[in-house]
């Protein structure tokens, strides 16, 4: 499967932004999805994760209660809605794909992963 992500740019502190993810091929509904990323300087780090049918979603202590993950498995697509931004969600956002079951939080679970799409949040 093959993954784009875009939708980041720059937003002030408070506000809020929503990264689409689109994926090729016919077999997304077997993927688990996801979304990492990497602030400057920093490792990349788990986001928010959702089963195949979307039903089961996971987050990273960071953003629970700001970020939502979503999919619409009719048009092959991931979201992730981000309300609340603060400025140390600045980084660039990737979209993953895993065939796992229950999607994981580490990197090397994921086998697929898009090109970044940047995210800046001012203060």
């Amino acid at each position: 499967v093959q993954l784009q992500a875009f939708g980041g740019g720059l937003v002030q502190a408070g506000g809020s932004l929503r990264l689409s993810c689109a994926a090729s091929g016919p077999t997304f509904i077997r993927y688990s999805m996801g979304w990492f990323r990497q602030a400057p300087g920093k490792e990349r780090e788990f986001v928010a994760a959702c089963s195949r049918s979307g039903g089961r979603t996971y987050y990273a202590d960071s953003v629970k209660g700001r970020f939502t993950i979503s999919r619409d498995n009719a048009k092959n697509a991931v979201y992730l809605q981000m309300n609340s931004l603060k400025p140390e969600d600045t980084a660039v956002y990737y979209c993953v794909a895993d065939g796992a079951v229950v999607p994981g939080s580490t990197l090397r679970e994921y086998d697929y992963w898009g090109q970044g799409t940047l995210v800046t949040v001012s203060s």
